[in-house]
């Protein structure tokens, strides 16, 4: 019976918008219980990442371990993981200490900023380690376009990209429409069994940093309560929305999310 216990490994956000702080708060936002394996600490505010310190391997690998043999783990959520050993060494330790459950992957890339998040050389290894084994993959746009070389400019680009990650052995694949040009942001949900198109108006807001940290930690949130796909997915965007809509503009640039609007913090 699951218990609504989320693993995540990703890395921190010091301006506290996303990454696992971002992850943390979505989670237990939305009933669920967060545990963590980090993989870099990035100094960071809404204007941009200014450094970014990566964790040991054999910590990262520990933190998995620790958590998953004592507390137990219903969903595993990565975030940001920045190179090819982080990657390598992620997909070989879920393999060993978490199989057999449902893995949410968002290919994390570039932060709001621009700033890389993950170097080009592991782009392949995220497509050949993590997308197979990914219950549910959660790239935007352009992360898509990297994972699958694949132009993406409206609704058939993404669908064209869906399909060839459901090919390379996603179960399934979540491709946020947050990028591209319109009044109306589509996030295509495609699994083998067809396609749910989900719709929803564009809130003009500056505050949406950590947005897609927030939306995949939700999902993994409700997933790990036992909702099916489709319903987590619909209950994350609900809850992702509102938080834009309440967002309260901190900092100078792109600011954060209202994590606690459910509180009506």
């Amino acid at each position: 019976m699951k218990q609504g216990r989320v693993l995540v490994i990703a890395g921190s956000d010091s301006g506290g918008g996303a990454g696992i702080q971002a992850d943390i708060k979505a989670i237990t936002m939305t009933g669920g219980f967060a545990m963590t394996a980090v993989t870099a600490i990035t100094a960071q505010n809404t204007m941009g990442v200014f450094d970014v310190h990566p964790i040991p391997l054999q910590t990262i690998i520990k933190q998995i371990e620790c958590v998953t043999f004592d507390i137990g783990v219903d969903v595993v959520k990565t975030g940001m993981l920045g190179s090819v050993e982080v990657v390598e060494a992620v997909a070989e330790t879920l393999t060993s200490a978490c199989p057999n459950i449902p893995y949410i992957i968002d290919p994390v890339m570039i932060a709001k900023g621009g700033h890389p998040l993950l170097e080009k050389a592991a782009i392949k290894a995220v497509r050949d380690l993590l997308v197979p084994k990914a219950f549910l993959l959660t790239p935007n746009t352009p992360e898509a376009e990297a994972l699958t070389e694949i132009r993406i400019e409206n609704l058939d680009g993404q669908r064209r990209a869906a399909e060839a990650l459901l090919k390379r052995g996603a179960n399934a694949v979540l491709i946020k429409g947050g990028h591209l040009d319109g009044d109306v942001i589509t996030d295509l949900l495609a699994t083998v069994d067809g396609e749910e198109f989900f719709h929803s108006k564009r809130i003009e807001s500056t505050s949406t940093h950590g947005t897609g940290c927030t939306l995949a930690s939700a999902i993994a949130s409700y997933l790990a309560q036992g909702d099916e796909l489709a319903v987590a997915v619909t209950k994350a965007r609900e809850y992702v929305l509102k938080a834009i809509e309440t967002a309260k503009n901190y900092g100078k640039g792109h600011g954060p999310l209202n994590h606690g609007w459910v509180l009506g913090a």
